[in-house]
């Protein structure tokens, strides 16, 4: 569902320069502006022909409409012989959604009240909605038309005893046909020149109007030309390539198919054939979606019916046609070769634009430098298209509103289909009490209509990849890459792989620094797909990352077996008082992170109970002397207690056949450090400020992947066993060790070492060894 507001909807107006489309409505499911207010006034042809058949249906209209369609101008032509007394309400209709109506005044135009109806309503759209009108004067001149002199004359002679008790309706034909004829048009009324100049004179002027038109629609489309600019450039129209494809590459509701929608209709002309085939996506799931998508995309290049590209004719017909085709909303390799692919050949100079959210399978077709990324609105431009949207005098200079409006854009991020779905509800308050009102009930409600359309690229992912992304968006947005994946290793997901589909579907991006980053609207659509799992009680869910949600699944006398993954505030849990935190019923949980309060000592008035399935725990100023006696670590893979109170880990001997990393840095308290020899996995040992630490195990030289050891400011070590061999970082800066073992000059590997002493000031490191 890819289109954030076609061209359209973004500004009341459109022209399609296209066969190809009989409608530019937003279906609820074709993108991104999914249950968008529509304007009542909305254009589904670029030009409606207003003419007599029995005097112009096989002569000049035939051949207007014949070059008006080879212009690729969407064009509607009433073709029926005999018509009824009133003109029928599709043609109305027809009227009504045309940018333009080209009126064809011949001799016996106004002896038929059909084609008087037609005027009138043509006149009654021009004055209501600015609908152009252009009149053409064939084999008449504008004074009869004006005056009603000459057939004219014998014809409304003819309609006042038809109509006597319908007098006003002559009148209002008369005054139609009056203003009609003062308007700006063509006059072939004594044959000059040919009329293959005159077809050729009304084209070029219904060109100029509609191209005109265009570009008061560009000005509604906010920050939209430059990517315009960037986009033709990549199409590169002058070059004579056999065939370019482009990929339009973004996240949900960032505005790809209005980007290629508007690339279309101002390049479409220059083609042959041209065919936007919508919301591939959905439609290709449909029953044979796919063969009809391919039989829709034959037609419009073709203009035949029940064409089949088995056909070697049709293949060739392909191979010499010029075209300009739009895949919108592509999510699979298939879609693209059935539909742009190899078996698909077109002419020189052809030019293909598929837009999806799937960088990935972009690159199956399309190479490398082709690919534009979308990205979002600036600030600027993001508040021009929000208050277009919130106030009814486009007035961006509200200033008594401004800080709100400045709140509401960057709650949407950049993303125009979020700025013009909240800008539509804003519109509707009547005071700021009511705009903060509804600004936080965004942030507790997020908006359906947005969350539908970013939700469809979480549906399309993988369970792995999914895991990772509520992963993301609950604990790790704004972390180093390589710290997230580890850390999804740990949870035993598939990191590396899933972090790139992630990427290549516009869920996350990583930046320059190596930072995982997420749009704000995604990290809530991830916090409401956790929520939903159970609105009313945490501890069925599978991630808890609100304190509030924490200290009840904590106080809850129900188990809580689903919970896998736990970050929280342990200065907030204090707050509400809790004076047990038993984890130990989480029986699942394998990943739990507790933050406490920086510079305050965090008590805790009972017991902390932890489950044995905890693969990774990090607790700052963890408050207890110790971990839990009836914990089994086991499983533990990584130990982080920063700043605790620890005296001891645990009393007895551990086996912990899993266990990489162990921090305690700045844990002034302890005076022991556990026997790891049970620990062959060690890598990262991390001692840093445990002042009262008196000795070091000689169990650490066994320890053979241990690669990192920090003992700086140790203040009480004074004596350092010997070191494995496979050490690279040791850090004894500020300690009380004086003297080391001889093994360390002859170790390969280390390449850094800092022996700094504090208590004297004398600083020796040395560094890469």
């Amino acid at each position: 569902m890819e289109c954030i507001i076609t061209l359209l909807q973004m500004c009341c107006r459109s022209v399609t320069f296209s066969s190809s489309s009989s409608s530019t409505a937003v279906d609820p499911a074709a993108g991104d502006a999914e249950d968008v207010d529509i304007p009542a006034h909305q254009e589904k042809y670029d030009v409606f022909i207003s003419f007599r058949g029995e005097d112009t249906r096989l002569g000049i209209t035939s051949h207007l409409h014949a070059a008006l369609l080879q212009k690729k101008i969407e064009t509607y032509i009433d073709y029926r012989l005999q018509r009824g007394e009133e003109i029928g309400p599709a043609l109305l209709e027809a009227i009504e959604k045309s940018m333009l109506s080209v009126i064809i005044f011949s001799k016996n135009y106004a002896s038929s009240t059909w084609c008087l109806d037609e005027l009138v309503h043509i006149l009654k759209c021009k004055e209501r909605y600015g609908q152009m009108v252009v009149p053409v004067f064939y084999d008449i001149s504008p004074s009869d038309v004006r005056k009603q002199h000459g057939n004219y004359a014998d014809a409304f002679a003819q309609l006042e005893k038809r109509f006597k008790d319908g007098i006003d309706m002559v009148h209002k034909w008369r005054d139609a046909l009056r203003t009609a004829a003062n308007l700006s048009g063509f006059d072939y009324s004594n044959n000059s020149g040919t009329e293959a100049d005159l077809i050729k004179k009304v084209v070029d002027d219904i060109w100029t109007k509609l191209i005109c038109e265009s570009s008061c629609i560009l000005e509604g489309l906010v920050g939209i030309e430059s990517r315009i600019q960037q986009i033709e450039s990549l199409l590169g129209i002058h070059s004579q390539d056999a065939c370019i494809t482009v990929g339009i590459w973004g996240m949900g509701g960032i505005g790809k198919t209005t980007l290629s929608e508007t690339v279309f209709h101002r390049l479409s002309s220059k083609f042959e054939a041209s065919c936007f085939l919508r919301n591939v996506r959905e439609n290709s799931e449909q029953t044979n979606g796919l063969d009809h998508l391919e039989k829709t995309l034959l037609k419009e290049i073709l203009k035949e019916e029940g064409l089949s590209i088995g056909s070697t004719f049709v293949r060739e017909r392909l191979s010499r046609t010029k075209v300009l085709i739009v895949l919108d909303d592509v999510s699979d390799s298939m879609q693209m070769e059935r539909l742009g692919g190899n078996r698909l050949r077109y002419g020189t100079g052809s030019r293909i634009i598929i837009t999806s959210r799937d960088r990935s399978m972009l690159r199956q077709t399309v190479e490398e430098d082709k690919i534009y990324e979308v990205e979002g609105l600036k600030p600027d431009d993001a508040l021009q298209l929000f208050c277009s949207r919130a106030f009814k005098n486009n007035n961006t200079r509200r200033t008594d509103y401004k800080e709100l409006a400045d709140k509401v854009v960057d709650y949407a991020g950049g993303i125009p289909l979020a700025l013009i779905l909240m800008g539509s509800s804003f519109l509707n308050c009547k005071s700021k009490e009511e705009w903060e009102d509804e600004l936080n009930k965004l942030k507790e409600f997020p908006n359906e209509n947005i969350q539908k359309v970013l939700r469809l690229s979480y549906d399309g992912l993988g369970r792995n990849e999914k895991e990772i992304f509520l992963d993301i968006a609950c604990f790790h947005k704004g972390k180093h890459v390589d710290y997230v994946k580890k850390m999804l290793a740990i949870r035993g997901f598939f990191a590396a792989g899933g972090i790139r589909v992630l990427v290549d579907m516009s869920l996350i991006s990583i930046d320059s620094k190596k930072t995982i980053e997420m749009h704000d609207l995604l990290q809530e659509m991830g916090s409401r797909i956790v929520l939903e799992q159970c609105i009313e009680d945490p501890g069925k869910r599978n991630r808890l990352s609100n304190d509030e949600d924490v200290c009840c699944a904590l106080k809850s006398n129900t188990g809580a077996s689903n919970v896998q993954a736990i970050l929280v505030n342990w200065s907030k849990i204090e707050e509400l008082q809790l004076k047990h935190a038993d984890f130990k019923k989480m029986s699942n949980l394998i990943w739990l992170s507790v933050n406490g309060q920086l510079g305050v000592s965090c008590e805790l008035a009972g017991s902390v109970d932890l489950p044995n399935s905890l693969r990774y725990l990090y607790w700052c100023e963890y408050p207890l002397k110790s971990l839990p006696s009836k914990f089994s670590p086991e499983n533990l893979v990584e130990i982080h207690m920063p700043e605790s109170q620890v005296k001891e880990l645990w009393n007895e001997d551990q086996r912990l056949v899993n266990l990489k990393v162990i921090n305690l840095e700045y844990s002034e308290y302890l005076t022991e450090v556990p026997n790891l020899s049970g620990s062959p996995k060690i890598v990262d040992i991390n001692l840093c400020g445990c002042k009262s630490l008196v000795e070091i195990p000689l169990c650490f030289q066994h320890l053979h992947k241990l690669t990192h050891l920090d003992l700086g400011y140790c203040r009480s070590l004074k004596y350092l066993p010997e070191m494995p061999e496979n050490i690279e970082i040791l850090n004894l800066y500020g300690s009380g060790i004086q003297e080391l073992p001889e093994s360390i000059w002859s170790h390969e590997k280390i390449s850094y070492l800092d022996i700094s002493i504090w208590s004297t000031g004398l600083h020796i490191s040395w560094l890469g060894f």
